[in-house]
């Protein structure tokens, strides 16, 4: 791989040992997250999902805010006989604070609210309350307060939390209210007779503004008004429909008239009706016609064959005389309906003639009406306007008159919020898609680092600190009699060219000359070092190397069923027959080996032993490699798991190089890592590891390993 993570992998012969430091590329974090796609997305979705449904149940809490200032000192006070009430110090803002959150000021503003008030107080709990309980009280609904100074000012804020926007608002505005009463009553002054003045006139404007409103509702009900210019629009809108439906109504009548007029005057030039677009088409009329110009052609082809008075003419005449009559009725009746439609046409016109007619008598009237009801409507508001006035007017003389000898002034006013603080849906859908954008990315990497089986490329060269010596990808598309010959019969797919690689990297890796020996192992049964030995031994055997695949898995022997041979001759026997080392191997009968392909030959077990670590720590064992390999130039051993039982550290000590199979996703790191220690310190050069089992659309994501998509391209269509 290509990455910083890879690119000097730690010597084989010095594994470290030190903890090893992850330092991945994006490109691997891609690979992570995409192999547990659909766990990362369903916990992301799971949880964000019940987290903002869990969130978004909560009971909604509204906060309203309202701004008290205190007044700043403006002027000396010199004379002891005037109370200075102005603020001066931290103190004195400290106290009104106090004040604020006090219980004799809550007592009191608990006593204030009216039944209605307390009712919109409590409406937001009583459809969580069980039967028979009781709602909480007003002093319980006020408690949720919060009252602070803003810093390096003369401003306070005043917030109120409440179930409902109208309570938190009432709330925060109620105790403003009541904290500025308060201060009242520490204080006195103003012009009392300027305010009984205004609240006299006050009292006459209500009353002449009460007149004028029940002057003008006693018009509308007089005159049967819901509102003027709403009725005008009314009457409007009617006569626009009936000018329409009178102009059409004339249309049609003029219609009729003119097709009346043709039929008199038809009838007095004794002309045909039928040459009458309106009777030519009415009723059966068109279909009679047609059946009468049927005939009369029928009749004349009669005529030309037979005499007037044959059966077919006979018949053909009484059939036209009958059609000719039903046609003079129809006609009649055509000219019936005529003269009945022209009369409905009369009658509809003159009939609306008459409501447009009212219709604009009533326009008139409303006409004559709407100048003495936009006198009283004017009337009526410019009283309303007067009292208002009179009344803010008060309330302004009032409010200076109580705020004179006091140090706050009520700056801004709680307004209902729009919208709950909690639950803040936006907040909930950002926190709830960041949350679920952290699981999604988090999932997959944390089960990465939990996990500790083999997985990448990246897994081999950077964690274990050991070469990569090629990916062989997942064959579950092949027969599993067939993997382990796949290089033995010549074929051309992207498998064997996946051991063709390996093939390479293990030479290249290699420091000894031929002739030599190579042990294949894997950490545990099922990673496919049977399938890793035979198809490397077949990839020399391939390349001109006369190679001998030797099966030393004593304990489960699988490499003559590979082959189709039987397991009666092998390693076992030449223990038995007392470990005799032959000059050529190829005639020691007990050994039997087999031919199995050009340059490829193998060494069976023989049988199956329980215990065969006597035969690999005898001396003669290693006699035995070194004869094969003075008569082959590669001597491949195919040894048992070292994860599962002892039997390849004691062949490693009798062979000179060896290579690692590990299985994508199955054995883990750390193991790997002890038992490749292991293997060194028995002498042996370890090339490498061979990653077996990888997803081919897996190894696309590692540049090196891009071949198998750009091979299945260019010579898919040959394999």
């Amino acid at each position: 791989m290509p990455d910083s993570a890879t690119k000097n992998p730690a010597p084989i012969g010095s594994m470290r040992s030190e903890p090893v430091l992850e330092r991945r590329t994006l490109r691997d974090y891609y690979v992570i997250i995409r192999e547990h796609l659909w766990l990362a997305l369903s916990i992301s979705v799971l949880v964000s999902v019940s987290l903002g449904y869990y969130l978004a149940r909560q009971t909604p809490v509204y906060a309203s805010t309202a701004t008290l200032q205190f007044q700043r000192p403006e002027k000396v006070v010199t004379s002891e006989a005037v109370s200075d009430t102005s603020i001066r110090t931290d103190a004195d803002i400290n106290t009104y604070l106090q004040i604020l959150g006090s219980a004799k000021l809550r007592a009191r503003i608990s006593e204030s609210f009216t039944p209605v008030e307390l009712a919109v107080l409590q409406k937001p709990y009583l459809a969580s309350l069980q039967p028979g309980v009781i709602p909480p009280s007003a002093g319980m609904l006020i408690n949720d307060m919060s009252i602070e100074a803003v810093r390096n000012s003369f401003l306070v804020t005043v917030t109120a939390r409440a179930r409902s926007a109208e309570s938190a608002a009432l709330i925060a505005n109620r105790f403003v209210e009541k904290f500025i009463d308060f201060l009242i009553e520490r204080g006195s002054g103003g012009n009392e007779a300027a305010i009984d003045s205004l609240t006299r006139r006050a009292a006459e404007m209500k009353l002449e503004y009460e007149k004028a409103e029940r002057e003008l509702q006693a018009y509308k009900e007089r005159e049967n008004l819901v509102s003027l210019e709403d009725t005008q629009n009314i009457i409007i809108d009617r006569l626009k429909s009936l000018n329409g439906a009178l102009t059409n109504a004339r249309i049609q009548r003029l219609d009729l008239e003119g097709y009346r007029t043709q039929v008199d005057a038809f009838r007095t030039d004794g002309r045909n009706l039928l040459e009458i677009t309106f009777i030519a088409q009415y009723g059966s009329i068109p279909g009679l016609r047609a059946q009468i110009d049927e005939l009369v052609r029928r009749e004349a082809i009669l005529g030309e064959r037979y005499l007037e008075r044959h059966p077919k003419m006979i018949e053909t005449v009484n059939a036209l005389t009958s059609l000719r009559g039903q046609l003079e009725i129809a006609m009649k009746l055509a000219v019936s309906d005529l003269e009945s439609r022209l009369e409905k046409a009369k009658e509809n016109e003159v009939s609306l003639t008459g409501e447009l007619a009212g219709a604009e008598t009533e326009a008139f009237r409303l006409g004559k009406l709407s100048v003495e009801f936009k006198s009283l409507e004017n009337q009526t508001a410019v009283n309303r306007q007067n009292y208002i006035s009179i009344l803010d007017r008060l309330n302004q003389i009032n409010t200076t008159k109580n705020l004179e000898n006091i140090p706050v002034r009520p700056l801004d006013r709680a307004a209902v919020p729009n919208a709950p603080i909690s639950p803040n849906l936006t907040r909930i859908l950002r926190n709830c898609i960041f949350l679920g954008l952290v699981l999604f990315f988090g999932v997959p990497i944390a089960l990465n680092f939990i996990d500790d089986r083999v997985k990448s490329s990246w897994d081999i060269e950077a964690f274990i600190g050991a070469n990569l010596l090629g990916i062989i990808p997942d064959l579950g598309s092949v027969k599993p009699e067939e993997r382990p010959t796949l290089v033995t019969k010549q074929e051309t797919t992207p498998a064997v060219e996946a051991f063709l690689s390996a093939y390479s990297a293990v030479k290249l890796a290699s420091k000894l000359d031929f002739p030599k020996s190579l042990m294949v192992t894997s950490t545990i049964p099922g990673e496919g070092k049977t399938l890793v030995s035979c198809n490397i031994a077949a990839s020399f055997a391939r390349h001109g190397k006369s190679t001998v695949l030797v099966d030393c898995d004593l304990r489960r022997p699988m490499i003559h069923r590979h082959f189709g041979v039987e397991n009666d001759h092998g390693l076992i026997p030449w223990a038995e027959g007392g470990y005799f080392i032959a000059d050529d191997p190829l005639t020691d009968q007990n050994l039997g080996i087999l031919k199995i392909a050009p340059n490829l030959h193998l060494i069976r077990a023989g049988g199956r032993s329980k215990t065969p670590t006597h035969i690999f720590e005898n001396p003669a064992f290693g006699d035995l490699i070194e004869s094969l390999k003075r008569r082959f130039d590669l001597v491949v051993v195919d040894t048992p798991p070292i994860g599962a039982v002892t039997d390849g550290l004691l062949i490693a000590e009798r062979t000179d190089e060896s290579v690692y199979v590990c299985r994508f996703n199955k054995a883990q790191r750390k193991h790997i890592r002890i038992y490749i220690k292991s293997l060194q310190e028995s002498k042996n050069d370890l090339l490498g590891i061979v990653l077996n089992g990888m997803n081919p659309r897996r190894i696309e994501h590692y540049s090196d390993y891009r071949y198998y998509r750009s091979y299945k391209k260019y010579y898919g269509a040959q394999s």
